[in-house]
């Protein structure tokens, strides 16, 4: 995997570059009555696909800004330019650069890059997980009352806000408290460096949540579905998602 972790980190480093020139520099278009795209967000796709391109021409790769390659190649790159294009929008720097690698349908590389703070979150399967090059492990909390959650609210929300507004609550009853950050690869990694201990959220795409799923696992936490299974192949990654250091999986699990 070394090829493979040296074309990931230049690639989220390329894209960074891309990103905080454009940072509070940008406006912005709706591609859905939530759901953001800025100049940044394709200069950032524009960056890693061209990176990935010249070191794995056969790979195939799915980027979130309609650009996709599907030969058929057991190698598939996920891309989430910038996960949080709302935060980076309004200049608010919780925002990051997702990538993730898949064989078949299991990821084998990851990584997240928070541009405009400088943090790197990197994994490789079975190898552990690092920020800025040095190891990181979830936190030690043993039970629901005692942990800090995060969670996010999908672009439907409205369809469903009695639902999510219920989970919610049953949540901050249960937990120390709750926090809404804005970008699902930022909060799984998050909760891989210990800084958080539980996260769930629901329809979302792979590419928002790939990479950090493995971050966090290779850091020894748990990420599986709301019904508690892992995810059979790529396209089903972030559906539901429930994500935290282990310890309290199960917990969580019981308030979905």
């Amino acid at each position: 995997m070394k090829k493979e972790l040296q074309t990931l980190k230049l690639a989220l480093e390329t894209a960074g570059r891309a990103v905080r020139r454009r940072f509070g520099k940008v406006g912005y278009r709706l591609k859905g009555e939530a759901n953001l795209v800025t100049d940044a967000d394709l200069a950032s796709q524009k960056a890693v696909i061209g990176v990935i391109k010249k070191a794995f021409p056969e790979h195939d790769f799915w980027g979130e800004e309609n650009a996709r390659k599907k030969t058929g190649s057991p190698y598939t790159w996920v891309v989430d330019p910038i996960d949080g294009t709302t935060n980076f929008a309004h200049t608010f720097p919780q925002c990051s650069i997702s990538i993730a690698l898949f064989y078949k349908n299991q990821v084998v590389a990851g990584g997240v890059y928070n541009a405009i703070t400088d943090e790197m979150f990197l994994a490789a399967q079975g190898k552990g997980a690092t920020l800025n090059g040095k190891k990181i492990h979830v936190s030690k909390v043993k039970k629901l009352h005692e942990a800090l959650l995060v969670t996010g609210f999908p672009y439907n929300r409205k369809e469903i806000m009695p639902e999510l507004l219920a989970r919610f609550e049953r949540f901050l009853c249960a937990c120390h408290d709750v926090r809404r950050l804005g970008s699902a690869a930022l909060d799984l990694c998050w909760v891989a460096a210990g800084r958080l201990d539980g996260y769930w959220e629901q329809n979302l795409n792979p590419w928002d949540v790939a990479a950090g799923t493995l971050i966090l696992t290779e850091a020894g936490g748990k990420v599986t579905d709301f019904s508690g299974k892992k995810y059979a192949k790529m396209e089903d990654f972030g559906r539901t998602i429930a994500a935290s250091n282990g310890a309290i999986q199960k917990e969580l699990l019981s308030h979905l």
